[in-house]
């Protein structure tokens, strides 16, 4: 009767469950304060009247192009091929 403390044996059993939790809500939180608010990794979509507006073809070739890593004639040519392979307003 020395070892025994009256439920001893229902915190050993609890207590692998707590640390399963809290590890898993220490994750979830570091997760949450990178990815930011929107769950993306990317976080590029910027809101419009409520809704996440996705980034097009021409607003990456922009970016790129005003960051640096395409020079004007790979821009100019890349945009004129966007052109010819939209399809027409109506």
């Amino acid at each position: 009767m020395m070892y025994w403390d009256g439920g001893g044996w229902a915190w050993m059993a609890f207590m692998p469950l707590l640390w399963i939790v809290l590890i898993g809500l220490a994750v979830w939180a570091v997760i949450r304060l990178t990815h930011g608010p929107s769950g993306g990794a990317g976080g590029r979509g910027e809101t419009w009247e409520g809704r996440e507006r996705r980034e097009t073809p021409e607003d990456i070739l922009d970016r790129r192009y005003a960051s640096g890593e395409i020079d004007t004639d790979t821009y100019t040519e890349a945009r004129e091929r966007l052109a010819a392979h939209r399809p027409r307003q109506q």
